[in-house]
């Protein structure tokens, strides 16, 4: 049924149905007939249309075995009560042309409520498209700059022109994943002291690097993963292992991914055990009987597969999450002792330990206290006994020095200084590098 476009505010809608045949003009001539005079002169409907107060009537009727029925339609411009009356006034038709009639109001139509409703949905419509693209144009170009930003800060290292985070010349512990895109990926989460070895060939960058640094492989969840970790065990030394989920690569991985795998890496030893394997644990016992004091295969055996699980400390650049180590007793020890006041037994006993990647604690007499890697030391230090001296074969770190002061250490000797920003007056620092 069509309506008047130029309908105002409501939308009366009636049913006709007469007991005879008549026409639409029949229909309209008994409308303004029958309710002329009967709501006075302000709701006439003669003088309402005149006056644009209502719209055209429309008539939709059809007649079927001697019958009529069907709609009529009148646009009103009234308010609610006197397009409600007029309404009402309808019903009072009984007859159109010559048979009987009657007339039912079906609705009053808030016209306004529908025209809002399709401004409603339209608006929707039309800001979901508008803010799809301004969305795609400004992730787009947030993208952009970000990759291009990474891409930047990505230095070549070493001989072996490796792809390396920014960090890598300074970091006292370092990263080793597979490939480029790796490093991406953990650059756009602040994560700066990596390393890439481009395949399974490890290069000699990062073999020399893995014996003056803590080493975490941090490796894809697939077979090419395993097969670098079996390369680097044999030319490397490897302190951690960290591997993203089964089947997934470490570019994909999201940020919680990342942080979840290095929170929980894995001393190496005990990884291998945990994955059943024998041939390279036992291989790396052997480098490490070589590498330490001459001990048994069977009792470093044994001794690594002691270790407890527990958090260690993803990596030492500032934007990753630190995550605390439990303190525990420091139980290895060996016997023997290190003359404290003299300096060059001390330096050359330091360079002994830096091949080992080892610390170890002595007494204020030179007895020996604890012996253990390097990557165990800021873990350690907290259960030394006040004014012991430290000898590391690694880097003196400000996290070093703070949890030295802290437990109360007197000295603290090691290979290199790293970036100090503050040492208290207490505690004496020595290195080759530098005497402070």
């Amino acid at each position: 049924m069509n309506v008047d476009p130029n309908l105002m505010k409501y939308l009366i809608k009636a049913k006709i149905s007469t007991d005879g045949v008549v026409e639409k003009p029949d229909v309209v001539g008994a409308i303004f007939g029958q309710t002329e005079g009967l709501l006075g002169e302000e709701l006439d409907l003669r003088d309402l249309q005149k006056g644009g107060k209502i719209g055209r009537i429309e008539v939709e009727i059809d007649s079927k075995k001697g019958k009529t029925e069907g709609y009529l339609l009148i646009p009103s411009g009234l308010d609610q009560v006197e397009s409600s009356i007029l309404a009402a006034s309808l019903e009072t038709i009984d007859r159109i042309g010559p048979c009987k009639a009657r007339v039912e109001i079906e609705s009053i139509e808030d016209v306004r409520i529908q025209k809002r409703q399709k401004v409603v949905e339209r608006a929707e419509s039309l800001y979901k498209k508008m803010a799809q693209g301004g969305k795609g144009v400004s992730e787009s170009i947030i993208q952009t700059v970000r990759e291009e930003v990474e891409k930047g800060e990505i230095i070549s290292y070493g001989e072996d022109k490796l792809p390396a985070g920014p960090a890598i010349k300074e970091s006292d512990s370092i990263i080793v994943v597979e490939g480029r895109s790796d490093i991406l990926n953990l650059l756009k989460y602040g994560i700066k002291n990596t390393i890439a070895v481009q395949g399974t060939s490890i290069p000699r960058t990062v073999q020399e690097l893995s014996r003056e640094r803590t080493v975490t492989v941090f490796l894809d969840g697939d077979r090419g993963g395993d097969l670098i970790l079996k390369e680097m065990l044999q030319v490397a030394e490897i302190d951690f292992v960290a591997r993203a989920p089964p089947g997934t690569e470490v570019e994909e991985l999201t940020y919680k991914q990342i942080v979840k795998a290095l929170r929980y890496k894995t001393p190496v030893a005990q990884y291998l055990s945990m994955k059943g394997m024998a041939e390279e644990l036992k291989e790396l016992n052997e480098k490490n009987n070589i590498a330490k004091n001459g001990g048994s295969v069977k009792k470093i055996k044994e001794t690594e597969e002691k270790i407890i699980p527990r958090p260690a400390e993803p990596v030492v650049q500032k934007q990753i999450i630190e995550v605390p180590v439990p303190k525990e007793a420091v139980t290895e020890s060996k016997e023997g002792k290190l003359d404290l006041s003299n300096q060059k037994a001390i330096e050359k006993r330091a360079g002994e330990l830096l091949k080992e990647k080892s610390t170890e604690i002595y007494s204020e007499d030179g007895s020996l206290i604890a012996s253990f890697p390097n990557a165990e030391l800021v873990a350690k230090i907290p259960t030394a006994p006040a004014g012991a001296v430290v000898v590391s074969g690694g880097v003196v770190s400000q996290r070093l020095i703070d949890s030295a002061h802290e437990a109360g250490i007197k000295s603290i000797y090691g290979i290199r200084l790293g970036h100090i920003t503050k040492k208290p007056t207490n505690l004496r620092v020595i290195t080759w590098e530098s005497h402070t």
